[in-house]
């Protein structure tokens, strides 16, 4: 992905931050110039209504940013009792992974047409590098997401 074709459209990932009231919003307010530099190591990722984005138990620990659309979080317990939560625009999914180097604890499918960006942990790496305060301010608003949804027992499920 070349910088050009990803810098005008990372904006709108930031406008779903800012606008977001959930819980779980992604708490990253950085300038538009702040924001060129990250989208060089994000990816976009279109995702059908219906579509499975991630699987509980697969070993990955790439995080996805939520531009628009809904998507369902859903696993099955000990009991098999299927618990369900809602993400939209301005969170994100699969912070549970990229911190804890676990399996995936949940599976997440889209329940409308998404627009989302990805982080794998070898980008996430190169912006360390290249750009170590810019891969702090994520740090700190993907912890900050995580925490949330500890602390708030329905939103639980979203930690994938």
């Amino acid at each position: 992905m070349t910088s050009s074709a990803a810098k005008p459209d990372i904006l709108g990932l930031d406008l779903a931050m800012r606008s977001s009231t959930a819980l779980d919003a992604v708490p990253l307010h950085l300038n538009e110039a702040q924001w060129h530099k990250v989208a060089d190591y994000l990816q976009p990722v279109s995702l059908k209504q219906g579509h499975v984005l991630i699987e509980q138990g697969v070993k990955d620990r790439t995080v996805y940013f939520i531009e628009s659309g809904s998507l369902t979080v859903h696993y099955e317990d000990s009991k098999e009792r299927i618990r369900i939560a809602m993400v939209g625009p301005g969170s994100l999914l699969g912070e549970g992974a990229f911190f804890s180097h676990l399996p995936r604890s949940a599976t997440v499918s889209a329940g409308s047409d998404c627009r989302l960006w990805c982080l794998t942990p070898l980008r996430y790496r190169e912006l360390g590098t290249r750009f170590p305060d810019l891969a702090l301010e994520l740090t700190l608003a993907m912890s900050a997401v995580l925490a949330r949804r500890m602390y708030n027992r329905p939103k639980r499920v979203a930690v994938t």
